[in-house]
């Protein structure tokens, strides 16, 4: 049970947003309002600064049943948003040695088993910024030790090397904090503070990973998803739609673009060599997103390319693709294996959805043996057969737009994506 002047609240640790010398200041204000947004379903949370750190307080105690448990699912929530290197439940408390002691007399009977057994080993680990405070930081691990062995006698141990639990203090001005550990963030950058940037979602595993690391970064990214109905299923595209809303949980939503790219497709195997598809078609995808990061203010696009995984992916394939793109495209994955990209999507929740068994229109007409070092000269001649721009209005003209949150009822590309 927590002391009575103490206050469960929940200690941010940033990283790199601490470095950015004179920018910090608006840093650290992206990383409130993406802390605010991503607590608002939790209930009236408050976020401060604190010389380093921020503190998430209950702005009305009122409204929270167990303030400990709220501010351990505040932490859970805070440690999904990007720039947050760890998220920690803590009780404030003021700075003087009484109130130190019962707040870490309350965090461990809280730890403690519930039958006596072996004893917990803890050690205790203090720092002490405010220079006011009557103890140092060794004094102080020694008093709250002590503390807490004669309040619990056989049942705690001390072991300085590999404790069981740490019991953590720090003294600041004007507020003391107790804790025992924190939740891992993802780290990065907050979302919003470089820009925006359209991924291009195929539904498999990589593409994912790839839209959550430009997040990382600080890109606000949305997706956009070509399928090509009905050769593909509406399976397929709610498989996407789910993942879009699996990667919304890391930035607080996501917008999709589901454009109907079947007559493309069909357009391209038509009148074109098999074994420039892949390369036309990525061609063709690229343009589109560049139409619709035009209309709707998108600095980059995001794709999930890894240099030398498929035909697509060699240095001739890419570099034909990126000649018909007027901005940046991001290629966060091109220097990972593929071992290292499904741990990332395991660990980002999304390895799951990614791999079930869907067809997306990237497997429909695809050659044995696709080009791998298509020379561009032979590209745009083939590419000549088509009249690519009346392809390219027609795929953008048939795109719908939907919230990843919600639950869409697709028209299949009879709406337009609007400027």
């Amino acid at each position: 049970m927590a002391s009575p002047a103490a206050v469960p609240v929940v200690l941010i640790r940033y990283g790199e947003v601490g470095l950015k010398g004179s920018n910090r200041a608006w840093f650290e204000r992206i990383l409130r309002e993406n802390l605010r947004k991503a607590l608002r379903p939790l209930g009236p949370w408050e976020v401060h600064n604190l010389r380093g750190r921020l503190v998430l307080a209950p702005g009305d105690r009122e409204a929270f049943g167990d303030l400990l448990a709220a501010a351990e699912q505040a932490a859970a929530a805070a440690s999904r948003v990007f720039g947050v290197v760890g998220a920690g439940p803590a009780r404030e408390v003021p700075p003087d040695l009484p109130a130190i002691l019962a707040a870490a007399e309350a965090l461990v009977a809280r730890r403690l088993p519930a039958e006596a057994g072996t004893p917990l080993s803890f050690k205790v680990a203090a720092r002490r910024s405010n220079k006011r405070f009557p103890l140092d930081s060794m004094q102080l691990n020694r008093e709250v030790g002590a503390h807490l062995l004669r309040a619990f006698g056989g049942r705690l141990v001390v072991n300085v090397h590999d404790p069981q639990l740490v019991v953590r203090v720090e003294v600041r001005d004007g507020s003391a904090f107790v804790y025992d550990g924190e939740r891992p963030g993802p780290g990065g950058l907050p979302v919003g503070v470089s820009g925006r940037a359209l991924a291009l979602l195929s539904g498999g595993i990589d593409s994912p990973v790839a839209a959550w690391m430009g997040m990382k970064r600080g890109l606000r990214v949305d997706g956009v998803h070509f399928h090509a109905m009905p050769f593909t299923t509406e399976q397929a595209l709610l498989k996407v739609v789910r993942l879009g809303r699996l990667l919304a949980a890391w930035q607080g939503d996501m917008r999709l673009f589901l454009t109907r790219f079947t007559d493309v497709q069909k357009a391209i195997y038509t009148n074109c060599p098999p074994d420039y598809g892949v390369i036309l078609m990525r061609r063709m995808m690229v343009r589109i997103a560049n139409v619709l990061a035009d209309r709707h203010r998108y600095h980059a696009l995001v794709t999930g390319e890894n240099l030398g995984q498929v035909a697509s992916q060699t240095l001739p394939s890419m570099a034909a693709v990126e000649a018909v793109s007027r901005r940046i495209i991001l290629r966060p994955l091109v220097g990972m294996d593929k071992t290292e990209i499904v741990e990332a999507a395991r660990r980002i929740g999304t390895y799951d959805t990614s791999t079930e068994a869907y067809e997306d229109c990237c497997t429909l007409f695809v050659a044995r043996h696709p080009q791998t070092r298509p020379a561009l000269e032979r590209v745009e001649a083939v590419e000549a057969r088509l009249d690519v721009a009346g392809l390219v209005d027609d795929a953008v003209a048939h795109t719908e737009v939907v919230e990843a949150a919600d639950e869409p009822a697709f028209r299949h590309g009879v709406a337009a994506a609007g400027g």
